[in-house]
């Protein structure tokens, strides 16, 4: 019996979104800051690759498949980037001490 390629990359993608959320729910808030750093990182190598993902079409037509969701996903990443860098400055902000 083989197993529907769709129905295993949807598996996987919902059992990285469960260790995903236990992961950054189960860090300290002094290591938060840094694994801020690192989630911008991987969103700008994303954003790299929706890029490529958008322009991937070969026809002259805008509206297509890879078109749609290489958009989708630089606005979704956009999107982290720019919550990564606002909690990132709420954090730092936590740590700067208070002028009397």
């Amino acid at each position: 019996m083989e197993i529907d390629p769709f129905i295993f990359r949807i598996s996987i993608f919902i059992l990285s979104i469960f260790v995903g959320y236990y992961v950054v729910w189960s860090v300290t808030p002094s290591l938060h800051t840094p694994l801020m750093s690192v989630t911008n990182a991987i969103s700008s190598v994303i954003i790299v690759g929706a890029i490529v993902a958008a322009l991937a079409s070969n026809s002259e037509k805008i509206f297509e498949t890879p078109s749609i969701f290489g958009f989708l996903a630089i606005i979704l990443a956009a999107v982290n980037i720019f919550g990564g860098f606002l909690v990132t400055q709420r954090m730092l902000q936590m740590y700067k001490k208070k002028k009397k």
